[in-house]
């Protein structure tokens, strides 16, 4: 089975560079990639920072930021846009520019995430003084939404209404957004990270304000009362409220206020995680409290990174993939993963004595009859495992998957009774045969898989049987059409044994079985830990797998 390949939403940032990676486009391509986007890039300024400040800027040329925009707008299809840090109203005039002449011509614009980025974590200023006339009217009015922070929302705001305004509660940050709304995008975030307030700040104003929506998933919620006992008291603790208003509602982002200097690039971040989730679909609203709540953790969760204030975490969300997807080059890496996994078990079992022997028509006889009688008491395992591996399935086509193994079980047995009719033993003779100790050690270890709940663990113990006699047929086929070959097949006593596991029917149950495990490994893909137990649980089932050509082989 080889996953589909489907295109991710593209997202274009157009913002300047951040040699340290924490902010600018290379916070925003981490960002898109760790909500699945492909990321573009317009670079407008080339900048000499790090996590101690900006020591310097070098703006790309207008007329080249224009170039690069073309270059990506007339070739690939951008699901969402975002812009950041444009410097100077030549670069933010070329960027307004070419995205109205572009999607006049072409259609409607995707969504657009205007940061007006203006100063620095560190306090250098990022967007000339005359740039902010033109964000306002020649960008503001294409935004789906502005992400401004307190300091950028004074700035915008002040300029437009030609007095000083000032935001320091929780009613002026709600006012200044309906402000900044005329002018002229669809949404307004202004961002609450500078502006404290409490708990009681938000209650206060939600009961006074019935239009005003809460979210506060980041804090405990009713009916939480043994999180209240055994977690920190969060209510008198100073908050961030992020304030989003759109056309006819406001909405609260709420969350504990983290005290850390892992806050560079946090609006860059943001941002970008809207516009990745605005590629994706979703409302303003939900891609909102999506990135809200990333970033709050990627402020929790970052690792040291330089001196001074050092970015947040932009992998917390990413889990490393063990197993890589099936390609067309490559349909059964979970499969594969295994075998290298136990390479020189699964060799020792494949490549036994017995099967030699088998193959060249030298076994004897009381060694196969033996292995046949205790393969046949094995296989009644065998099935109720797949009758456990039925009951754990919650698909009808898993169940029919594991149904249809279990037929093939017992079709499987019809070939080891005629086997024995051979040699004159009868299917009583076969059921009243004891059972060995290797036969009951696997028998038992199945079912112990079966019952520990974890259908995965299950499926890679029955994985080991399964395709390990399809492997042995085929191993015997391919070596008995060599020139000269060890294999001797005319007269062979054990001639149809070969063709059974080397035939049609049994490869296409081998075929089930692979694509059964790859489809587990891509549906649910495991931690290093539950890995490490699947290959941990092959190995023991091809030991004892070769236990029982073992004990077969032990009565020469």
């Amino acid at each position: 089975m080889v996953e589909k390949n489907i295109s991710p939403p593209a997202i274009l940032t157009i913002a300047g560079s951040d040699p340290s990676g924490g902010a600018g486009i290379q916070a925003d391509l981490k960002a898109f990639t760790a909500f699945g986007c492909y990321g573009m890039s317009v670079i407008t300024a080339l900048t000499a920072q790090n996590t101690l400040g900006v020591q310097g800027v070098h703006p790309a040329p207008p007329e080249f930021v224009e170039q690069q925009l073309r270059a990506i707008l007339d070739d690939i299809q951008v699901h969402a846009i975002k812009t950041g840090m444009l410097f100077d109203a030549a670069n933010t005039r070329a960027v307004a520019r070419t995205l109205k002449a572009h999607y006049s011509e072409t259609g409607s614009m995707p969504p657009l995430v205007v940061d007006p980025v203006c100063v620095s974590t560190s306090g250098h200023t990022l967007l000339a003084p005359e740039a902010v006339q033109v964000v306002i009217d020649e960008l503001c009015s294409l935004a789906t939404l502005i992400t401004p922070n307190k300091a950028e929302a004074e700035l915008l705001l002040s300029q437009k209404l030609g007095t000083t305004v000032h935001i320091s509660s929780l009613e002026d940050m709600i006012s200044s957004a309906e402000g900044l709304l005329t002018l002229g995008s669809k949404a307004v975030l202004l961002k609450g990270g500078h502006v404290e307030l409490t708990l009681a700040d938000v209650e206060k104003l939600a009961a006074a304000r019935q239009d005003v929506t809460v979210v506060r998933e980041e804090l405990l919620l009713d009916n939480m009362e043994i999180l209240q006992v055994h977690e920190k008291d969060l209510t008198t603790r100073p908050l961030v409220v992020d304030v989003l208003r759109e056309a006819d509602n406001t909405t609260l982002f709420v969350s504990p206020r983290i005290e850390s200097s892992s806050t560079h690039g946090t609006g860059c971040t943001l941002s970008a995680v809207i516009a990745s989730l605005l590629g994706q679909g979703n409302t303003v609203t939900e891609a909102t409290r999506q990135a809200t709540a990333f970033t709050h953790v990627g402020i929790e969760t970052a690792f040291p990174v330089g001196h001074g204030h050092g970015p947040l975490n932009h992998l917390h969300a990413l889990a490393q993939r063990i197993i890589p997807p099936p390609t067309a080059s490559n349909p059964h890496p979970m499969t594969r993963i295994l075998i290298q996994s136990a390479a020189q078990t699964w060799k020792d079992y494949v490549e036994h004595d017995f099967v030699k022997q088998l193959a060249q028509g030298t076994l004897p006889k009381e060694c196969f009859l033996h292995f046949v009688k205790q393969d046949y008491l094995y296989l009644k395992y065998y099935a109720r495992a797949y009758g456990l591996l039925v009951a754990k399935s919650s698909t009808y086509s898993s169940i029919q998957s594991a149904t249809q193994t279990i037929i093939n079980v017992i079709n499987e047995v019809s070939t080891h009774k005629a086997f024995c009719a051979q040699w004159g033993i009868s299917e009583a003779d076969l059921a009243s045969t004891p059972e060995s100790p290797s036969t009951t050690a696997y028998g038992a270890y199945l079912i112990d898989m079966g019952l520990q709940g974890d259908s995965a663990k299950l499926i890679m113990a029955l994985a080991a049987c399964l395709l390990g006699y399809g492997e042995v047929g085929l191993w015997l086929k391919r070596e008995a059409a060599k020139p000269r070959s060890w294999v001797k097949l005319e007269g062979n006593a054990y001639l149809r044994w070969i063709e059974d596991y080397s035939g049609v029917q049994y490869q296409s149950t081998v075929k089930l079985g692979l694509e059964t495990i790859e489809a587990l490994a891509v549906a649910d893909p495991p931690g290093a830990l539950r890995f490490k137990e699947w290959c941990d649980i092959w190995e023991k089932c091809t030991q004892l797998e070769k236990g029982f050509w073992d004990a077969s082989m032990r009565l020469l």
